[in-house]
C-alpha cells in the first residue's frame, strides 16, 4: 500500500529496490523522499494482519533510508513499513534552517500526519532516536510504540572516545567547523567516506553487508558536492543539524523529562561496543526508565540494524508481537 496524496509521485531513484522498496517523494513544503518495504514473506507473520500499526524509520546524523533496508523487509508482513529521509539527508534536500533537530522533528509529525494518516510505531537510530523522544512528547496520539536503537543521549560517567570527542568539539567550533567539514566533503571520495563512517559505526567492518555498500557508496557519489560552493553549503547544514543535537543533548533535564513522559512502549537496543553512544549511557537510560524494556547487544557497534540485521529485526518482531499482535 502507497500513499494516496496527491502530492505524492514515485521517486527516479532506486538504491534501495534490491531490498524490494519503492521509494516516492511527497511535497511537504518543499519535496520529501521516503521508501516503503514489501514483505520477504509470501505470508503475514503469526499474529500480524494489515490492521496492525505502521512503522517509520527515523535515521540518524548523516544517515538515509538505506540506513533501514536490512530489516524493513522483515517486519513489513501484515504492516506498512516505510524510511523517509529526513531535510538535509538522503535524497531530501533541506537548509540550514530545516536541517534542525527540531525543524525535522516537524517534518516527521506531518509526514505521520499527512503520509501516513493513522497512529504509527517509530523506529530511530541515534539523532533519529532523539527526534523520535521529540515527536512523541509532542504528539503523543500520533505514536502507538517506540523502539529506540542506540539513540543520542547525554554523556555518561565514563572515559571518553577521543576521536569521537574531538569529533563533536570540531562540530561545535565557529568559524573553523563549515571549513574544515567543507574541506572534508568535497575531498574524500564517496568509497573511502563509506569505508570511514562503517569503520566508526560497525564494531566489527567485516559484518558490512556488501550489497549495502555498493549501494551506500552510489548515495554518496551523487551527493559528492562538485563544486566548492557546494561542499560549503553541505557543510553549513550538516553542521546545523550537529549543533541543534548537542543542544538538545545539553539541556538533559528536559531531554531526560521528555523520555520519562512517554506513555506507549518503548524498546531500547544499544549496541555495547558503541563509540558514539556509550553503553553507559543507554544503561543509565535503561535504569531512568524501568517501564522499558532494554536489549544489550554484546560486540555490536552504533547500527546494530546494519550489522546484526538479523538479531534486531528478531528482536522487535517478537516486541511488535508481544504488544500489538
Amino acid at each position: 500500500m502507497t500513499s494516496t496524496s496527491p502530492a505524492t509521485r514515485p521517486a527516479p531513484w532506486d538504491y534501495a529496490a534490491p531490498w524490494g522498496a519503492r521509494g516516492y517523494i511527497t511535497d511537504l513544503d518543499g519535496p520529501v523522499h521516503w521508501i516503503e518495504f514489501s514483505s520477504d514473506t509470501a505470508e503475514p507473520a503469526p499474529g500480524q494482519g494489515g490492521h496492525q500499526p505502521p512503522i517509520v524509520f527515523v535515521h540518524g546524523l548523516g544517515g538515509s533510508h538505506l540506513n533501514w533496508c536490512l530489516i524493513g523487509p522483515a517486519l513489513a508482513a501484515g504492516r506498512r513499513v516505510v524510511a523517509l529521509d529526513l531535510h538535509g539527508f538522503g535524497l531530501t534536500p533541506g537548509l540550514r534552517a530545516n536541517t534542525t533537530v527540531r525543524a525535522n522533528t516537524r517534518l516527521l509529525d506531518r509526514f505521520i500526519t499527512e503520509v501516513m494518516g493513522t497512529p504509527v510505531i517509530l523506529v530511530g537510530n541515534s539523532m533519529g532516536g532523539l527526534i523520535c523522544v521529540l515527536e512523541t512528547a509532542a504528539n503523543p496520539d500520533a505514536i502507538k510504540g517506540v523502539v529506540l536503537i542506540d539513540p543520542a543521549l547525554p554523556l555518561a560517567a565514563q572515559k571518553p572516545d577521543w576521536q569521537v570527542t574531538g569529533q563533536f568539539l570540531l562540530y561545535a567550533t565557529p568559524g573553523l567547523a563549515p571549513l574544515v567539514m567543507a574541506r572534508l566533503l568535497s575531498s574524500v571520495p564517496p568509497e573511502e567516506a563509506v569505508r570511514q563512517l562503517i569503520k566508526l559505526c560497525f564494531a566489527d567492518s567485516a559484518r558490512a553487508n556488501p550489497q549495502m555498500t555498493k549501494a551506500e557508496v552510489a548515495l554518496s557519489a551523487q551527493r559528492h558536492p562538485a563544486t566548492a560552493a557546494q561542499a560549503s553549503a553541505r557543510a553549513r547544514i550538516f553542521l546545523a543539524a550537529a549543533r541543534s543535537l548537542l543542544r538538545v543533548l545539553g539541556r538533559r533535564g528536559t531531554y531526560y523529562a521528555k523520555m520519562a513522559g512517554i506513555g506507549v512502549p518503548v524498546l531500547l537496543i544499544g549496541g555495547e561496543a558503541d563509540r558514539l553512544v556509550s553503553i553507559a549511557a543507554i544503561r543509565h537510560a535503561a535504569e531512568r526508565n524501568p517501564a522499558w524494556e532494554s536489549v544489550i547487544l554484546a560486540g555490536v557497534g552504533h547500527v546494530p540494524q546494519l550489522e546484526v540485521p538479523d538479531v534486531v529485526a528478531a528482536t522487535i518482531r517478537d516486541w511488535l508481537n508481544r504488544h500489538f499482535g
